[in-house]
């Protein structure tokens, strides 16, 4: 997910058996940099990015029961 400032901008489902290979999500993060350009340009703070998984936290939950 890209961020700027409180503001969710886009996301991206990725592979999770993926993710560790190197360049995978830098990928990602320039593709919406470059999508995005004019909008960044206009914040004076830097996007931020946010990977996480959803299925692990639902896992978890239905374990503790």
């Amino acid at each position: 997910m890209m961020y700027i400032g409180n503001d969710l901008i886009d996301a991206i489902p990725l592979e999770d058996d993926k993710i560790p290979k190197p360049g995978y999500v830098g990928s990602f993060k320039r593709k919406l940099k470059m999508q995005y350009s004019e909008l960044i340009r206009q914040f004076p703070d830097p996007p931020e990015f946010l990977i996480v998984n959803p299925l692990p936290a639902a896992n978890q939950n239905s374990q503790a029961r």
